[in-house]
């Protein structure tokens, strides 16, 4: 009877003990995501293209087919099944403006705009909805892609007179696409106490006509003129609006980048006091896309407040601060990049630098000193070759790992090119800068200059450079898709090719905007891919853009946007959902 008892105990124990095992193995091994039935390019070698895709927690957990993943669901596993869908790594946009997008969705959005009388109607129809003496703001235009030009003009670029005409009690402030130009109508210019007689600041351009008459377009450095007159307006306001204000343009930025498949974005240039107001907004949960942000403040304030501000993965790594930005020229389309050889459309100019290179030196060196990455933007040919020389420096020293690179990288001599590489610089570029602007960059360049170093994405990658991707919005549309669509294809609007041969693969376009963009902010070991172990930021899209026909990229639509395992965006029939 004892042994009968004891047998049982021993049964009885080891079979509670099973259920036990069993439990604890169903509660380890289940999911609280599953994503299932797609294809799943993970851009890591290891796993290639999969089927399916576990995650636990902000973290992908396990990656395989779709049979083994299923076998993680439980009754609280949230199942997103593909049905031949395709998930790849969040879109990382390395290059981007942040509160200049949520800026552009309160403003006139000018990019649509096809002539000047175009840009004249909307300033004139806001002016209908203003009060009398409230600016008016606006963004996105672009003298080359008017059809046809302003007549008269000056360079392309039209006269204020009409625009002064249709909006006379409304100060105008219209900021050309690149941003390195503006349009102001007579009310801003009088406000700003601007007349022909007027000396432009050192680094800018204030454009007239043959008898001196300031025709209302400002580039560079002279943009400040204008936009100080625009500030006394804004000290009007009260502390509260304005960062009220500030609040909503994030929060429009935010919706947008997610809306359009980005999970982190490398915003080209913040304030100390916009950092401060991030780091309020991530402590209330307010914003769900990652931001990797460039310090723009000028050098002595750097020196006395960079070390405060030395930010890596905060709140759940969604904030990180370790760079600096600076300029040295401007754009191409307002002819401000630093050229070594005249525009061809306008001999004897070439260009404008925008910033000392006794200043840029300075900056690097506090970067260096600081632990920061240095980001320059540089469009010019000559503008990259002294980049390029003040790098070179740095890259001899004891700390291999800087990661310094040149924004944009957009024009370059043929003998500068593998100097990105060899001191491990790197270029980063918006492809669909070229598509955009390769409408005009022969006349601005001539035939053999734009062929030898506009845009050379293959050049570079032969050299063994790492590009990485992003849109220069709001300059650009923000849309990740369209970006690889102009990688893979380099298609103008006009359906002619640029400089075809520049291409980059599908599977270089694809690790531009994933992987590389992670490396370019030291952050590889945490994103880029669907690896497990790396945080669950995922993009799923409605169609493969890895095989089907290039016109159709264009058309592949974003379902979801997942950051650290949660939807933040999802797609519905003509609908979008957010949520942060």
């Amino acid at each position: 009877m004892k042994v009968r008892i004891i047998f049982y105990l021993i049964f009885t124990t080891a079979l509670l003990f099973t259920f036990a095992c069993e439990e604890k193995k169903e509660i380890r091994d289940s999911a609280e995501m599953v994503i299932v039935n797609g294809v799943i390019e993970t851009v890591d070698d290891e796993y290639g293209t999969a089927e399916a895709i576990s995650i636990k927690a902000d973290t992908i957990y396990r990656v395989g087919t779709t049979k083994e993943i299923s076998e993680l669901i439980s009754d609280s596993t949230t199942v997103i099944d593909l049905n031949g869908a395709m998930a790849i790594p969040g879109f990382i946009d390395s290059h981007a403006h942040f509160w200049g997008i949520g800026q552009q969705n309160m403003d006139i959005d000018l990019r649509d705009a096809e002539t000047w009388n175009d840009i004249i109607f909307m300033a004139a129809r806001k002016a209908e909805t203003m009060a009398p003496g409230a600016w008016i703001i606006g963004r996105g235009w672009h003298q080359e892609k008017w059809s046809p030009p302003p007549r008269p003009d000056v360079e392309g670029y039209p006269y204020h007179d009409l625009l002064s005409s249709a909006t006379p009690n409304n100060p105008v402030l219209l900021t050309h696409g690149s941003g390195h130009a503006i349009i102001a109508n007579e009310k801003a210019m009088k406000l700003a106490g601007i007349d022909d007689s007027t000396k432009a600041p050192e680094g800018g351009r204030i454009v007239r006509d043959s008898k001196g008459k300031a025709i209302g377009v400002f580039e560079e450095e002279a943009e400040t003129l204008i936009w100080e007159a625009y500030n006394l307006y804004r000290d009007k306001m009260t502390p509260v609006e304005k960062k009220n204000e500030l609040i909503e343009i994030a929060r429009l930025a935010d919706e947008e980048c997610l809306r359009k498949g980005i999970t982190t974005m490398h915003d080209a240039g913040s304030t100390f006091s916009d950092i401060d107001l991030l780091v309020q907004l991530y402590d209330e949960g307010m914003l769900g896309l990652r931001l990797y942000a460039m310090i723009y403040e000028p050098n002595e304030r750097l020196k006395e407040n960079i070390s405060n501000y030395y930010i890596s993965g905060y709140a759940g790594n969604h904030l990180t601060v370790r760079a600096v930005k600076r300029y040295i020229d401007g754009a191409l389309g307002s002819r401000g990049a630093l050229m070594f050889e005249p525009y061809n459309d306008l001999p004897d100019y070439k260009g404008l630098m925008v910033n000392t290179l006794e200043y840029l030196e300075e900056a690097a060196e506090i970067a260096y000193k600081n632990g920061f990455q240095l980001c320059t933007h540089a469009i010019g040919d000559s503008a990259n070759y002294e980049m390029l020389n003040i790098y070179s420096k740095y890259s001899k020293k004891p700390d291999l790992n800087l990661r310094w690179r040149i924004e944009h990288a957009q024009h370059l001599r043929k003998e500068d090119i593998p100097r990105f590489a060899k001191h491990k610089i790197i270029a980063s570029m918006q492809t669909n800068h070229a598509t955009s602007d390769g409408i005009f960059v022969v006349k601005r360049l001539g035939e053999e200059r734009a062929e030898e170093g506009a845009y050379v994405w293959r050049k570079l990658i032969n050299s063994g450079a790492m590009i990485c991707n992003g849109t220069d919005a709001p300059v650009e549309n923000v849309d990740p898709v369209l970006n690889f669509y102009s990688a893979v294809t380099r298609n103008m609007a006009n359906g002619e090719a640029f400089y075809p041969a520049q291409k980059m693969t599908r599977r270089e376009a694809l690790e531009s905007y994933t992987i590389n963009g992670a490396y370019a902010a030291f952050e590889e070991k945490i994103k880029g891919s669907i690896t497990p172990g790396k945080l669950a930021d995922i993009t799923i899209l409605s169609k493969n853009i890895m095989t089907i026909p290039e016109e159709e990229i264009k058309e592949t639509k974003v379902l979801y946007t997942i950051v650290g395992g949660k939807i933040k965006y999802r797609y519905v029939e003509e609908e979008k959902e957010t949520g942060n």
